[in-house]
């Protein structure tokens, strides 16, 4: 391919990402962006409600009613829980405390000093690759991931002279457009499994039964590749197209001045001290890391559930905020207090004010995020959409292939507006497993390709909070930076994401490969 060739495709690409960023940002800022979907769907939710609207969920044994906020119990609802709206929106209980931790072990210098360990003679070529892999691998963090690995990745890149945007940028992708699959077993798979199982026992003939393994070769196969093609993506999309349009390597200060560059403190050698206090911290954490794993393992442990195990849903999943915290506070204390960074009980909260002073615009706007996120829910419009979505798909007639790739796009569709994976699923597989089991398909199959259309489109959604916290560390190097900016840089991993992971369900469903352990494409009766 000439030269030519290839510069007037990347002029295109450009052009295109630019019009896209263009439109983005001409949307009002996330506050006010959000306080007009607020009063939009106080609108439509009462009209909605004034017209008795109701919706059925399938296997619901009680029809919800769609409720509206300029009615006398949406009035009061508002006025009695706009406190817990705001202090129970979800991201905050996983940001604030994991922004306290990342504080301490940054400001202590232990982040830049494991950076400088760990990647000093690692090649430049291979830490896009390493990102997308860490990335992908970061569900089994849950929510956490979004926070701790996009400020880390970028830490990197800046360690070997690369951008840090493209860091930054490519690890919340490649966490979240990805976040549906894994190589190993987490959370996810026994939360969906869960959900599937429960729809198919009032099934006659729902095929295996569904398990938390029973994606677990989809799974693998799908992860390897969205981790070579983020990292691709990062490395021939994404950085060169930030050279390109001149976006700064350094953080922005409060007057505007770009901060010092620290990639050569980064790339320097650790002074004695310095390898003294990594490997303390090192240590330290290694004997938490056994303490927490010895404490959760031993039998009758509290952190398991009440039948003795770790899936779907027990003690130890839900401290996963607890031990990040945990992994990151005590040895970036340890690392400080040797380095002499840390040196007084008064140095602790002064790190962990600066790191929150840092994300201050972010609570600000988790106010009005938790009011919109709270209506939406109580309102009840996300099941109507979900429902009224199905019933479309279903009216059409789509049968064999064809109606898995529409199940796959409206999955992508309503992924734009209810970001929860397991809140979603619990929606669409009431509707969708007992239809395609009709059809002679797996439960197990159709889980897995409800996992394509739940992750590629959420890292562009303004809907989704983490978004929000992405455009605030954003910020720091290009303060004029809208969602637009955002979306226009994300869409590089979307479409090919979602191609290429439903180019893999195409073969195994082609194919007839085995989605896990026991569990296949069709039903044993259509065989």
């Amino acid at each position: 391919m000439s030269t030519a060739t290839t510069d007037s495709r990347r002029s295109l690409t450009d052009r295109f990402l630019n019009s896209v960023e263009r439109v983005g940002n001409k949307l009002p800022e996330p506050f006010t962006l959000f306080l007009i979907l607020f009063g939009i769907t106080a609108v439509v939710s009462t009209v909605m409600a004034w017209a008795n609207v109701t919706v059925q969920v399938p296997g619901a044994t009680e029809v919800t009613v769609i409720k509206g906020l300029f009615t006398a119990e949406g009035l009061t609802w508002l006025t009695e829980n706009l406190g817990p709206n705001y202090l129970g929106f979800p991201p905050l209980v996983t940001v604030l405390p994991i922004l306290l931790a990342v504080g301490v072990a940054e400001k202590s210098g232990l982040l830049a000093a494991m950076i400088r360990k760990a990647f000093g003679s690692a090649p430049r070529w291979a830490l896009p690759y390493a990102v997308g892999v860490v990335g992908v691998l970061g569900s089994i963090m849950s929510d956490a991931a979004f926070v701790v690995i996009p400020p880390l990745a970028a830490l990197v890149f800046k360690a070997a002279g690369r951008h840090p945007v493209a860091g930054l940028l490519g690890g919340f992708a490649a966490a979240g457009a990805g976040y549906s699959t894994n190589l190993l077993v987490t959370s996810l798979d026994a939360l969906f499994a869960g959900i599937t199982t429960a729809v198919t026992e009032t099934l006659p003939n729902a095929g295996s039964p569904v398990t938390p393994v029973s994606n677990y070769y989809f799974n693998v196969a799908s992860a390897l590749v969205l981790m070579a093609l983020a990292g691709f993506i990062i490395d021939r999309v994404l950085e060169p197209r930030l050279n390109r349009q001149g976006v700064p390597r350094d953080e922005v200060t409060g007057d505007g001045d770009t901060a010092p560059s620290r990639a050569t403190d980064l790339r320097a050698e650790l002074e004695p001290k310095e390898s003294k206090a990594l490997r303390w911290a090192i240590i330290v954490g290694v004997v938490l890391a056994v303490i927490i794993a010895v404490a959760v393992s031993l039998p009758g442990s509290p952190w398991r559930n009440e039948e003795g195990d770790y899936l779907p849903r027990s003690p130890l999943l839900s401290s996963i905020v607890f031990i990040v915290f945990t992994m990151f506070v005590v040895p970036g204390l340890v690392y400080g207090k040797i380095v002499g960074t840390i040196t007084t009980g008064r140095d602790v909260p002064r790190v962990m004010g600066e790191a929150i002073r840092d994300m201050a615009g972010f609570l600000v706007l988790a106010f009005i995020l938790g009011q919109f996120i709270a209506l939406f829910n109580w309102s009840g419009i996300g099941q109507w959409i979900a429902v009224a979505g199905a019933t479309g798909l279903e009216t059409i007639g789509l049968t064999g292939y064809p109606a898995i790739l529409g199940f796959i796009v409206l999955a992508s569709l309503l992924n734009l507006f209810i970001i929860s994976g397991s809140a979603m699923w619990t929606l669409m597989a009431a509707v969708f497993v007992p239809l395609f089991v009709l059809l002679g398909y797996e439960p197990a199959f159709i889980q897995g390709a409800f996992r394509v259309g739940d992750s590629a489109t959420q890292v562009i959604t303004p809907l989704n909070p983490y978004m929000i916290v992405l455009l605030a560390m954003l910020r720091k190097y290009e303060p004029d930076a809208g969602l637009g900016t955002l979306i226009a840089r994300m869409l590089p991993f979307v479409i090919p994401f979602w191609l290429a992971w439903a180019a893999i369900l195409s073969i195994f469903f082609f194919f007839e490969i085995p989605m896990g352990p026991g569990n296949g494409i069709y039903l044993p009766a259509s065989e």
